[in-house]
């Protein structure tokens, strides 16, 4: 609705702006206000949750090493589960276990990169 009034503003059927505004209905116009605001609370709602997570969350070596135990122990649950026929979707189960060997991995290169900083630190001269 707005937008339909500025741009018979903008194309020059509302001359005045006395006329402009007369075209205005107060009822639209405080819905469209609820709806704004509605939108900026929402969005101030997820923006503060995020920030909230970012914090709760402890980072670090260690909590990646429990993120990967826990992918590990995930597929192996899944595994054994196909084994029994409890689980019948072959997918699922390749997918947890490639995401837990991929995490793994990468565990692993991050170990080996820290030890090799760590033995250069200690062989630089004095």
């Amino acid at each position: 609705m707005i937008a339909g009034l500025l741009g018979n503003a903008i194309t020059g059927t509302a001359n005045d702006p006395s006329e402009l505004i007369a075209m205005i209905d107060a009822t639209s116009l405080m819905a469209m206000r609820g709806t704004v605001l509605a939108r900026s609370k929402a969005m101030q709602d997820i923006a503060a949750e995020s920030a909230t997570a970012r914090t709760a969350a402890p980072s670090g070596f260690g909590q990646m090493l429990t993120e990967v135990n826990a992918l590990q122990a995930k597929a192996g649950a899944a595994s054994e589960a196909f084994e029994r026929g409890t689980e019948s979707d072959i997918a699922q189960v390749m997918l947890a276990r490639q995401k837990a060997s991929i995490s793994f991995e990468a565990t692993l290169q991050v170990r080996n990169k820290l030890l090799s900083a760590y033995r250069d630190i200690m062989n630089m001269p004095v």
